[in-house]
């Protein structure tokens, strides 16, 4: 992100050789000379901003560039020329602006037909002759910008803004002059603003202000949200800006927010107003400002992805404990209350000599407790640790080792709890990912490590990862597994490899993970509900093979359907990811094995769609019933089906495509009696795979074969199995589920 920021000369040739980037802003600066011609090198790039340069030559081919979601080249120089042939090639095209850029000939009729294109902005060029839109184009479009061209004849669509002002079409002998097509951008609708209407008669004085969810008068914490790097600019469109409403309340943990006064900057900086409102009381406390402020300056807060970086101002908050002036003399009730004072003070230095005596025992507890994590086979354990017994424990030194002193090069991942490391072990130990925790965003106690040594300790399957072992020294924490090489499902359905996942392979993958989950669930004892199933929690390996990772949210479902540590199925705090949530479990605190359905469920539409749970402000599971609903398959297949399956999937190939996508909704269906157990969701979707009728009225049995005979290696003696040391009563035998 370099935007603005004065710079000369011309765009190097070695930024095509950075495969990994993912967003280029290079606008509003003194850029000269040619795009360089590798820039199409940029695969998984999302968004190219190179608007606002002095930029010439042709203009760039980014034919290949299939990850293309936003493209602005808009004030430049380039050698006149008519419509590049990429224009109509880019599957997930959603945002293309190049105004000014001296394009000619007719508008390409393919442009029109994108599946994923929403905004087209092409005004002041060349462009010329007839301009057919038909209404369903694609179901997305919603403005087409093209002011300032020559078009001189256009259909005026129902649905679709096209703006047509200082073309031939608008001039008075053409009779269009008075239509909507003539009119100018700043008729479009307004921008987006929370809706209030529910609260329009409600009064309130001074600082207070409606609430918008219960309009009751209360002081809001207000404040500036600004975005550097968003990917549309439509601003009107309020599926976007509720999905982030509703993004802010759940991660900030507040009830009701107020989205405003939305406008792009100089810089293109997308601001809004926002303003965060108490839950009960009339003001926030002191503590809760500081816990919202903290959550957006450190950028805690994950916006959805559309709308990227970000920061925040906050304004000053009028608190009701604020200290008030007074100039009148002390009364009774004060000077008793000093006196109490003065005698409270007075024990209070008696206390300190015994305060002295307690420091050094306070300054050992003080190490301690810094190093409370610590443990290794020929010290003191901690008391924090599990009971172990032959487990393999790495010294932080062989880790270092392994990794080039953690070397950025090392890389492979990060998250919330820290960076995934790959490690190459001395003497022929190959090759491990090491997941090293950052304490920071980590719980005091070590509740999640500790959750997935005890998870991946106890359970052997094919389709979970391997845990190796754990270096747990001084204050360093780490987690050792197998490695596994191709990265997750999120990462190759974004293309971010050379890996193209057809129709059969994603099949075969949400069968391989379905056994996994259900190996928990009916398997493992006590059971064990993952709590995070999501795509990036799901690895492949070097045949595509997949595995589940990821143990820390796992909860452990103790004989009578008792959570690890709590009453019945009932937790003091909802864990998982935005966009699997299970609605119910997200209600109520009510948390089930149907809970990884869910979950489950909305990794099968990101296997169909290629789609984020959550992006441009639109939840899968409401986009693909809404779809149906519309038109059935068909509309499915146009609408929201991989680009990438439709082009090289014909019907014939993708067997078993409506027998999956009523099974992915059978698993998001909103109340957990209506959705299958993760027994039932393998045994259908074997039969998908193997292209046999699907027996929906049997009850189904897991075969032993699809647990037991799939387990990745026998455990040796050296490094048996971890003793379980929780508070439950194992059984000797397993009891049917």
């Amino acid at each position: 992100l370099f935007d603005n920021n004065n710079f000369e000369g011309e765009i190097p040739s070695t930024l095509g050789l950075v495969n990994t980037l993912e967003i280029v802003r290079l606008d509003r600066n003194s850029l000269s000379s040619t795009i360089p011609s590798n820039i199409s090198n940029l695969k998984i790039l999302f968004e190219l901003h190179l608007s606002n340069n002095k930029l010439e030559g042709p203009v760039p081919d980014l034919s290949g560039m299939t990850r293309l979601q936003y493209v602005d080249l808009s004030n430049n120089s380039f050698d006149p020329s008519e419509a590049p042939g990429w224009f109509k090639t880019l599957p997930r095209l959603r945002e293309l602006v190049m105004e000014n850029c001296g394009l000619t000939g007719q508008l390409p009729s393919g442009l029109l037909d994108l599946p994923a294109l929403e905004t087209l902005r092409l005004k002041n060029n060349e462009f010329n002759g007839t301009l057919k839109v038909d209404n369903s184009a694609n179901g997305h479009l919603q403005v087409i910008d093209l002011e300032n061209n020559k078009i001189t004849w256009a259909t005026q669509p129902n649905n679709i803004s096209l703006l047509l002002l200082g073309n031939p079409v608008c001039d008075i002998e053409a009779g269009l002059s008075s239509s909507k097509l003539c009119h100018s951008m700043s008729t479009l609708p307004g921008s987006y603003t929370t809706n209030m209407e529910d609260c329009a008669d409600r009064a309130c004085s001074g600082d207070l202000k409606p609430n918008p969810r219960t309009c009751q008068c209360q002081v809001p914490y207000q404040g500036e949200l600004i975005f550097i790097s968003p990917s549309f600019s439509d601003l009107s469109n309020a599926s976007r800006f509720k999905e982030l409403e509703n993004s802010l309340m759940m991660q900030v943990l507040l009830d009701s927010v107020f989205i405003c006064c939305l406008s792009f900057d100089n810089n293109n900086y997308l601001n809004m107003e926002v303003q965060f409102y108490p839950s009960d009381h009339e003001y926030f406390e002191r503590m809760e400002i500081v816990r919202i402020g903290s959550t957006l300056g450190n950028q805690i807060y994950k916006a959805p992805n559309e709308f990227g970086p970000y920061y925040f101002i906050g304004n000053s908050y009028p608190f009701t404990d604020a200290p008030e002036s007074r100039s009148k003399r002390l009364n009774k009730p004060e000077i008793t209350g000093i006196s109490v004072g003065s005698l409270i003070l007075g024990f209070a230095i008696l206390g300190l000599g015994f305060y002295a005596l307690r420091q050094k025992k306070k300054a050992a507890k003080a190490i301690e407790l810094s190093n409370r994590f610590a443990w290794n086979p020929h010290g003191k354990n901690s008391g924090t640790i599990p009971t172990l017994k032959g487990a393999r424990w790495f010294s932080l030194s062989e880790l270092k080792n392994a990794t080039n002193n953690f070397s950025e090069d090392n890389v492979i991942g990060s998250g919330g709890c820290g960076k995934v490391y790959k490690g190459e072990l001395s003497n022929g130990g190959g090759t491990v990912a090491i997941k090293r925790f950052q304490l920071q965003g980590f719980s005091q106690d070590g509740v999640e490590i500790k959750n997935e040594i005890e998870v991946l300790s106890r359970v052997h399957h094919k389709n979970l990862v391997g845990l190796m072992g754990f270096c747990l020294e001084k204050s360093e924490q780490m987690l050792v597994y197998e490695y596994v090489s191709n990265g997750t499902l999120r990462e190759n359905l974004c293309g971010r490899g050379d890996i193209y996942l057809n129709w059969k392979t994603r099949v075969r993958i949400a069968v391989e993970a379905a056994m996994g989950v259900a190996y928990l669930h009916n398997h493992a004892n006590p059971p064990i509900i993952h709590r995070d199933i999501k795509s990036t929690n799901i690895l492949l390996d070097e045949n595509l093979n997949a595995k589940v990772a990821d143990f820390g949210l796992s909860k452990f479902v103790a004989e009578g359907g008792k959570e690890q540590g709590g009453k019945g199925h009932v937790s003091t705090k909802v864990k998982g990811t935005l966009g699997y949530l299970d609605p119910e479990y997200y209600m109520t605190n009510h948390l089930t094995d149907k809970s990884d359905v869910y979950s489950f469920g909305v990794v099968m539409l990101e296997l169909i769609t290629a789609r984020l749970p959550i992006e441009d402000g639109k939840y899968i599971v409401r986009e693909v019933r809404r779809a149906l609903h519309s038109g059935g398959f068909d509309a499915l297949r146009k609408q929201l089906l991989d680009p990438l399956l439709s082009d090289s999937d014909s019907d014939v190939g993708l067997t078993g495509f409506e027998n999956f996508v009523n099974l992915a909704l059978s698993c998001v269906e909103e109340m957990t009696t209506h959705r299958p157990a993760m027994s039932e969701v393998v045994k259908e979707l074997e039969c998908i795979a193997e292209q046999r009728p699907i027996n929906n009225s049997a009850t189904v049995e897991i075969k032993e074969s699809s647990y037991h005979s799939s387990i990745d290696r026998e455990v040796s003696s050296e490094y048996a199995l971890f003793h379980y040391s929780g508070p439950y009563v194992v059984p000797t035998t397993v009891e049917p589920h």
